[in-house]
C-alpha cells in the first residue's frame, strides 16, 4: 500500500530537550494505525509536530506531497486533521455552531452533506444540536470534537487519547465509530493509553518509549508480544515472544 502519511527520521525538541528521536512511521489509505505508550513517551508531541503545532526535523509527506513548508491551515486544507487530547471546544457555543466551525473552508452544499454524515455517525449530537457544548457529558464532548474535525472531510484523522476519562460504555461507542470511519474512507492515526482497545481496532501499531519507537508491526502481533502484554495490557500471554 502507498503511504497517505509518511514521516521519516523525525526529531522534535522543547528547547534543548529532545522529546522525539529518530521516529519514522506511515499510514496508508483506509488504515487505522495506533501509537501506544506510557505518559510522557512523546506520543502527543509527535502528533502535534505532524500537525505543524511544533517544529519537526525530518521528512514528512502527505498524499505524496512534502508537508515541510505547509502551515497548520494548509495541512488541514490538504486533508489532515488533529483532535487534541483536551478537545478544545467552544463551550459557550452550541453543538451545531461548533460543528459549523469545522466546515468554514468548504462550500455550503458540501457542509450540508458533512452535517448529515456527522449526525449519522453521532445521533446524540443531532439530538443535542442546540445545546451548549460546555454542558455536554465528557463522551458527548469527545463525539463533538471528532464530529467537528470530520466536517472538513479529512483524509486522515489523528486522534489524541479519545477515550481519556470516559466511561467504558462510551469508550466502546467511540472505538466503534473509529472503525466506521475507516469503512467510510477516512484513515486514522490513533494515540491511546487504552492499549487493549486500540490494538483490537488497529491494523498496525507502534510502541513508543522515551521518545522512540521500540516496536512496530501488525496490531495483532504487537498485542501478542510478551513485553507489550505485561507493560500495557496488564497480563501475560502464554507462549508470547519478547522484544
Amino acid at each position: 500500500m502507498s503511504a497517505l502519511l509518511s514521516v521519516s527520521d523525525a526529531h522534535v525538541s522543547y528547547g534543548k530537550v529532545e522529546a522525539v528521536r529518530s521516529v519514522s512511521l506511515d499510514v496508508a489509505d483506509d488504515e487505522i494505525v495506533t501509537i501506544i505508550g506510557a505518559n510522557g513517551a512523546g506520543k502527543t508531541t509527535l502528533l502535534n509536530a505532524i500537525m505543524g503545532v511544533l517544529p519537526l526535523k525530518g521528512a514528512t509527506a502527505f498524499a505524496g506531497a512534502d508537508m515541510t513548508p505547509l502551515d497548520i491551515e494548509d495541512r488541514v486544507a490538504a486533508g489532515l486533521c488533529l483532535v487534541p487530547e483536551h478537545r478544545e471546544l467552544f463551550g459557550t457555543m452550541n453543538v451545531e455552531d461548533n460543528l459549523q466551525l469545522g466546515a468554514f473552508r468548504i462550500p455550503k452544499a458540501t457542509a450540508a452533506r458533512s452535517f448529515e454524515r456527522v449526525y449519522t455517525l453521532f445521533p446524540r449530537l443531532k439530538e443535542r444540536r442546540k445545546q451548549l457544548a460546555g454542558t455536554l457529558s465528557g463522551g458527548e464532548q469527545q463525539m463533538l470534537a471528532m464530529g467537528r474535525a470530520l466536517m472538513g472531510a479529512p483524509k486522515l484523522l489523528m486522534l489524541d487519547e479519545p477515550s481519556l476519562g470516559l466511561a467504558p460504555i462510551i469508550v466502546a461507542d467511540i472505538f466503534r465509530t473509529i472503525g466506521e470511519l475507516r469503512a467510510a474512507g477516512v484513515s486514522v492515526l490513533l494515540v491511546e493509553q487504552n492499549a487493549q482497545a486500540a490494538l483490537k481496532i488497529a491494523d498496525r501499531a507502534y510502541v513508543m518509549e522515551l521518545g522512540e519507537f521500540i516496536l512496530s508491526g501488525p496490531a495483532k502481533d504487537i498485542a501478542s508480544n510478551e513485553r507489550v502484554a505485561a507493560s500495557y495490557l496488564g497480563f501475560q500471554h502464554e507462549g508470547a515472544s519478547g522484544i
